[in-house]
C-alpha cells in the first residue's frame, strides 16, 4: 500500500534539496568566484566535502521513496554508487598514501581518483532527479481524486 501522505511529501522534498544542495552549491560558488576573479574557478571536491547532506538527504529520500512505492531502484541505486565511490576513493587514497603526502600522485592515480569522484558527483546527480521524479509522483493527483468527464 502506497504512502502519500504529509510525512511522505516531507521526507521527499528535505530529501530532494539536501541531495541537490552539494551540486548547487558548487556550481553557484564556481560561477561566483569565477565571476569576482575572471579567471574559471572550479572546485570539483566540493561535493565530496559537503557528503553529510547528501547522505542525510539521501535517506531520507529511500525512506519516502520506499514508503511511496516509486522511483525505490533510481534512488536506491543512485544513493548506493554514490556512497561506495566516495568511500571508495578516500580509501584508495589513504591506502596508496596519497592522502597523507607520503607517496607522490601519479597522472594514472590522479584520473583514477578523479574518476570515482566524478562518478560520486554523477550518482548524486541521479539520486537528485530520482527524488525530482518522486515529488512528481507524489503531488500528482490520484485518478480516484480526478473527475470524471
Amino acid at each position: 500500500m502506497e504512502k502519500r501522505n504529509i510525512l511522505t511529501k516531507i521526507l521527499a522534498i528535505l530529501g530532494t534539496v539536501l541531495v541537490w544542495f552539494p551540486i548547487i552549491s558548487t556550481v553557484v560558488v564556481a560561477l561566483a568566484g569565477t565571476m569576482r576573479s575572471g579567471i574559471p574557478r572550479f572546485d570539483y571536491l566540493m561535493p565530496a566535502e559537503l557528503f553529510p547532506f547528501a547522505l542525510v538527504g539521501g535517506i531520507l529520500l529511500f525512506w519516502a521513496s520506499f514508503r511511496a512505492h516509486s522511483q525505490l531502484r533510481l534512488i536506491g541505486w543512485g544513493l548506493a554508487v554514490a556512497f561506495l565511490s566516495l568511500v571508495g576513493s578516500q580509501g584508495l587514497a589513504v591506502v596508496t598514501g596519497v592522502a597523507s603526502g607520503k607517496t607522490e600522485m601519479s597522472a594514472e592515480l590522479f584520473a583514477f581518483l578523479l574518476g570515482m569522484i566524478l562518478a560520486y558527483s554523477f550518482a548524486l546527480i541521479v539520486t537528485g532527479v530520482g527524488g525530482i521524479l518522486l515529488l512528481r509522483d507524489l503531488f500528482r493527483p490520484s485518478v480516484a481524486a480526478m473527475p470524471s468527464d
